[in-house]
């Protein structure tokens, strides 16, 4: 059995488990059979007076009547897969159509203060440092209301308190 086993590549005590085995051996790795019939009625009889309920909220309703009776809790992905079984599942909400929004690419407006952007760009200096400047710009006339450069990290904060909400004053730095 010795050269069997390695011209096989398998391990000589796998082989001696399996010839000692009984006849009647399953593996119990197999389909398990489970009965579903109980599980089913009560999934049918929570559905029955609240049909808008989807499988979890079925399942809470299961859990705490088995709660209350001291039953065995049942799994969530059970209910799932009983409820699919059996055609108890919610329809899928349709998604409604959304008209499609025009844009033409342009994003000025025709008066000023009306839309505005920001944006920021990093680049690096001669000695490596990092620097790092955000701005706001008006969106009708595209100038540069506002900006903020650092060598460190720019904050929300930073941007909200420098860049907006934008007004016409000089540009300032921080």
């Amino acid at each position: 059995m010795k050269r069997v086993c390695e011209v096989l590549g398998v391990a000589r005590s796998n082989v001696a488990e399996k010839l000692t085995r009984p006849a009647d051996w399953q593996d119990g790795r197999g389909a398990r059979q489970i009965d579903d019939a109980g599980l089913v009625e009560e999934i049918r009889n929570a559905v029955a007076h609240l049909p808008s309920y989807g499988y979890r909220r079925v399942w809470g309703v299961l859990r705490r009547e088995r709660e209350r009776r001291s039953a065995p809790p049942v799994n969530v992905k059970r209910v799932y897969r009983v409820m699919r079984e059996h055609g108890l599942l919610l329809q899928r909400r349709a998604v409604p159509s959304r008209p499609q929004r025009r844009h033409d690419g342009k994003v000025a407006v025709e008066k000023t203060n009306q839309r505005w952007c920001s944006d920021g760009f990093e680049f690096r200096c001669d000695n490596g440092e990092p620097l790092r400047v955000t701005f706001a710009l008006d969106c009708c006339d595209r100038e540069a209301m506002s900006w903020a450069a650092t060598t460190g990290g720019h904050s929300g904060d930073v941007v909200r308190t420098s860049c907006w909400p934008p007004s016409r004053i000089a540009l300032e730095t921080r």
